[in-house]
């Protein structure tokens, strides 16, 4: 039925090429690319099918990406590399006619480069919206996509991914109107390293240091990072200091759901991981403009990825669960109502499955699942989506048994 390629060969891409495989009777042909192509070769491995094709590529070179496509002339691009390459990949989508879904938006890889200022500037100055990372670069392509009637879907990992389309199916399920939205992200794994991030360390570290966003009564709220924390419970783990972060899905939830009043993102985090956090920054590892060493020219990023651990490597020790999901107040029937819809994942178990830690395992569960759904006719239209504009009842159907089970709770104490 789907003719599928996969770029990207990490932790994600890992679980995504596992679970396209599972699913043959919607998947019948399979590609992986990226740019080490062993590291596909190893997957296919893994896997145990060598009827996976396996292709080296640079994702930052759309001429690359057009001959590859039109090698392998693939139905779908599931796009699990870096954030840095969506528009290189959904230009090459529309040179060859091929539809598209990704994981993460669009974010540059040097927010001092002058071109790419100017552009976001403009936009902080006309809509009071300072992220860094934000769905207009992807958003621009929506006419493109129209005029040639190709699918583009947009954040389709778990957040952004499943918790908007928990979003979708508690509106259309359970509120006449949704007023309160907060997304609480809890990982209570331990992998036993100092420090490490869970996934690549670029987009973690940027993600997680720059300035906390939340929606409020029609405008953006711009607060420190990590200015405002507290405890919250999460299911089968406890209590975890939670702190409020920019994450991507708010900027397209606020949009689709216009009756929110206040919509907000939750993540844990460790004292000692802040710890070194603080001097990564202080010290400049943090860094993504370049420097010179030794007459060489690094980026002190991503030097400091290359000397943490591989966010791949750390699934083989790491125990315990994640907890993500949405936690709801808003009107049904002229009353108010809270909801709380959740997953909970094992990392011994995602590792079992995958060879991945669960991080990895609840992002590439449901990239996969979305590819399922755009190749069963299930998800489809010309143009650029997000996830929550899709049906989210075929997806939830399915996303259990795919190995992600969600629970639903009604009228509780939100602590929000």
């Amino acid at each position: 039925m789907g003719r599928v390629l996969i770029i990207g060969a990490g932790g994600v891409g890992t679980v995504v090429a596992h679970k396209v495989a599972q699913n043959a009777d919607v998947f019948t042909d399979i590609m992986i690319a990226s740019r080490t192509k062993e590291k596909c070769d190893k997957i296919v491995e893994a896997i145990g099918n060598p009827n996976i094709k396996t292709a080296k590529v640079d994702a930052d070179n759309v001429e690359e990406l057009v001959a590859l496509f039109n090698d392998f002339k693939p139905e779908m691009v599931i796009n699990v590399a870096l954030p840095y390459q969506d528009l290189t990949i959904m230009e090459a989508c529309l040179q060859t006619r091929t539809d598209y879904i990704d994981t993460a938006n669009y974010e540059p890889e040097n927010t001092d480069d002058p071109t790419w200022r100017e552009i976001y500037e403009k936009r902080c100055k006309e809509l009071g919206f300072s992220a860094y990372f934000d769905y207009s670069w992807q958003w621009a392509y929506q006419e493109r996509f129209k005029e040639k009637g190709l699918t583009a879907i947009l954040g389709c990992g778990f957040d952004p991914g499943v918790t908007a389309i928990f979003t979708a199916y508690a509106a259309k399920h359970h509120f006449d109107e949704i007023h309160y939205l907060d997304i609480v992200d809890c990982n209570a794994g331990n992998h036993g390293m100092a420090f490490a991030t869970n996934f690549n360390p670029e987009i973690n570290i940027r993600e997680v240091t720059q300035k906390g966003r939340y929606y409020e009564n029609g405008k953006w709220v711009v607060t420190e990072p990590h200015e405002i924390h507290k405890p919250l419970h999460y299911p089968e783990i406890g209590e975890r200091e939670s702190y409020v972060i920019y994450h991507e899905e708010l900027e397209s939830l606020v949009k689709n759901y216009p009756t929110i009043k206040r919509a907000r993102f939750w993540m844990t985090f460790g004292q000692e991981y802040l710890t070194h956090l603080r001097v990564i920054q202080n010290i400049g590892m943090a860094r993504i403009d370049p420097i010179i060493y030794n007459g060489v020219e690094i980026v002190p990023i991503q030097f400091l990825k290359a000397v943490l651990p591989d966010p791949k490597s750390l699934g083989a020790n790491y125990h315990g669960q994640t907890s993500i999901g949405c936690r709801i107040r808003g009107i049904k029937d002229g009353k108010e109502r809270t909801y709380y819809i959740y997953n909970n994942c094992d990392h011994e178990k995602a590792f079992q499955e995958t060879g991945t830690q669960a991080v990895s395992f609840t992002t590439g569960v449901p990239a996969a699942l979305g590819a399922s759904m755009w190749a069963k006719g299930l998800w489809r239209g010309a143009g650029v989506f997000n996830v929550e504009e899709f049906d989210p009842d075929p997806f939830l159907a399915e996303l259990g048994p795919q190995g992600l089970p969600w629970v639903e709770k009604f009228d509780v104490d939100l602590e929000v």
